[in-house]
C-alpha cells in the first residue's frame, strides 16, 4: 500500500479526548493521513473544564519533534497548545529549518474558559509566526495578538493586515464568535484581498476542540498537496459535518463527531434500504392512489445530520399510479434524487430537527377534511406572497414557502402538514411530515381511513 502523508501535531493532550492531540490525530486519520505527535503538556480535563496542567520540559518537546523528523518524512505540521514561552521557543528552534508547510493554531483559551497560554508566552508566540504557512486565530485570539477590537468586516481586514505583518504567509480568522446566520472565516493571503469562506452555522453546544479539528484537517490537506484555499474549504466542510453529527458526551461542551464521514457512509446504505422497503409498502397501501397528485408523489428521508439535498434520499422516478389505481414506485432510492420535497424536508427540520421524512400529496377538499379529522396541525404559505428576489424555480418557492409557513406557525414543532393552494398552472399540494418511515406510514394510513366516502 502507498504510504500515507505524515502530519505532525505539536500540542497538548486532552484527557477528555475532545481537543488537543486526541482531536488532531482523529482528524488527521479521517483526512487520510498518518498522524505523528509531540506532546507539549498534559491536561486533566473533561467536557466541563480543565482541572490541571502539567507541562513537558522544553528539551523533551524538542526531542520528540527531532526524533520524529529524523526518521519519518513529515509532509505538514501544526501546532496547538504550546503553553509557555520556553516551550514556544523550543518548538520554534526545532522547526527553524523545516521543509514542510506549518499551520499555527495560537491556542490561548479552552472552550470551557480555562487559560492554555501563560501571560509571558504571548510575545514568544508572535516570534514564531514567521514560520507559519497559515495562522488560524479565532476572534478573541486575533484581538489578543493585534491589540484591537474586532467587531466588523473592516476590523477583520485590518487585523489580517496586522497579523500578516508579523510574518505568516496566510491568516485565517475564524468567524465562529460572530453573531450571524452563517459562519464566515476570513482567509488573508499576502498581496491578496481577504476571502470570505462561509459555512452553515450549526446550533450546538458541542464545540469543544473545533479549532484543533480545523487546523489539523487543514494541515492534512496541505500534506496531500492541496493549495491553501482548497485545504481550508475541505477542512471547513469536514468540521461542519462533524458539528452537525455531534452528540452529548458529558455535562458540558462535547466535541464534534470526528468519525462522522465514516459513520454517515454506513447510515446512507441503511437509509436507502429502508426507503426501498417503504416503497414496497406504499405499493400495497389501499387507496394511496387518491393521495397522489398530478405531478406525482415523492417521499424524502434525511440523514440525521443532513445539510443539503445530497443528504436526502428519494425515489429517482417518484411514485405514480395507473388509471385503475395501481401504485407504481418508479426508479430507485437515491441521494439527491429530489430537489422539491428534499427542500421542504430540510426547511422543516430547521424548525423541528425531529422530522426525518416527508411526502408530497394531493390537496383537495376531501383530503383537507381528512386532515382535519385526523387532527393534523397545518401550516400554510401563499405563493402570492413570494418576494420578487426569490421567484424563479419551484425549488426556491418551496424552500421559501416551507420556511415561511414553519417560522410563522406558533408551534412549528407540532406541524404535521405544510400546505399551499397552488397558483395559475401550479397544482395545490400538501407535504406530510413525519419522524421516520413508521411514523409516515401510520400518518398516511390514518389519513386514508379518515377520507370521506
Amino acid at each position: 500500500m502507498k504510504p500515507l502523508p505524515c502530519v505532525l501535531t505539536i500540542a497538548g493532550s486532552d484527557s477528555g479526548g475532545g481537543a488537543g492531540i486526541q482531536a488532531d490525530l482523529k482528524s488527521i486519520s479521517m483526512a487520510g493521513c498518518y498522524g505523528a505527535s509531540a506532546i507539549t503538556a498534559l491536561t486533566a480535563q473533561n467536557t466541563t473544564g480543565v482541572t490541571g496542567i502539567e507541562a513537558v520540559s522544553p528539551e523533551f518537546v524538542s526531542l520528540q519533534i527531532e526524533t520524529v523528523c529524523n526518521d519519518i518524512k513529515v509532509r505538514a505540521a501544526k501546532t496547538g497548545m504550546l503553553f509557555s514561552a520556553p516551550i514556544i521557543r523550543a518548538v520554534g528552534e526545532s522547526l527553524r529549518d523545516k521543509d514542510f508547510p506549518l499551520v499555527i493554531d495560537p491556542v490561548c483559551v479552552a472552550t470551557s474558559g480555562a487559560k492554555l497560554l501563560k501571560d509571558d508566552a504571548v510575545e514568544a508566540m508572535k516570534d514564531i509566526f514567521p514560520l507559519a504557512d497559515l495562522l488560524t486565530p479565532n476572534v478573541p485570539e486575533a484581538e489578543l495578538f493585534t491589540g484591537m477590537e474586532i467587531k466588523s468586516r473592516e476590523d477583520v481586514f485590518r487585523a489580517i493586515d496586522i497579523l500578516l505583518e508579523m510574518g505568516p504567509k496566510a491568516v485565517l480568522i475564524k468567524g465562529g464568535h460572530f453573531d450571524s446566520v452563517a459562519a464566515t472565516d476570513w482567509l488573508g493571503i499576502k498581496d491578496r484581498q481577504p476571502i470570505p469562506l462561509m459555512q452553515q452555522r450549526v446550533k450546538t453546544r458541542n464545540s469543544h476542540g473545533t479549532g484543533c479539528t480545523l487546523s489539523a484537517t487543514i494541515a492534512s490537506g496541505l500534506a496531500k498537496g492541496y493549495d491553501m484555499i482548497t485545504a481550508v474549504r475541505k477542512a471547513q466542510e469536514y468540521l461542519n459535518l462533524a458539528l452537525r453529527a455531534g452528540f452529548d458526551l458529558g455535562e458540558g461542551s462535547g466535541p464534534p463527531n470526528h468519525l462522522a464521514p465514516m459513520l454517515i457512509e454506513k447510515m446512507k446504505q441503511g437509509l436507502l434500504s429502508d426507503l426501498h422497503e417503504f416503497g414496497l409498502r406504499l405499493k400495497c397501501m389501499d387507496g394511496l392512489n387518491e393521495l397522489i397528485p398530478e405531478v406525482r408523489m415523492n417521499v424524502a428521508a434525511a440523514l440525521p445530520c443532513a445539510g443539503g439535498i445530497e443528504d436526502v434520499a428519494a425515489f429517482s422516478g417518484r411514485v405514480s399510479c395507473s388509471r385503475k389505481g395501481e401504485v407504481m414506485v418508479c426508479g430507485h432510492p437515491e441521494f439527491g434524487a429530489s430537489t422539491h420535497i428534499a427542500k421542504v424536508l430540510l426547511c422543516a427540520r430547521k424548525s423541528n430537527p425531529e422530522i426525518g421524512c416527508a411526502a408530497g400529496l394531493r390537496l383537495d377538499e376531501r383530503i383537507m377534511d381528512s386532515v382535519a379529522e385526523c387532527g393534523y396541525v397545518e401550516a400554510w404559505f401563499d405563493r402570492a406572497d413570494e418576494p420578487g428576489e426569490v421567484l424563479g424555480s419551484e425549488e426556491s418557492t418551496l424552500e421559501w414557502g416551507t420556511c415561511k409557513a414553519m417560522s410563522e406557525h406558533p408551534e412549528p414543532e407540532m406541524v404535521d402538514v405544510v400546505c399551499d393552494s397552488g397558483a395559475k398552472g401550479v397544482e395545490p399540494c400538501l407535504r406530510l411530515l413525519a419522524k421516520d418511515f413508521d411514523d409516515l406510514e401510520v400518518k398516511l394510513r390514518k389519513l386514508l381511513a379518515a377520507m370521506p366516502v
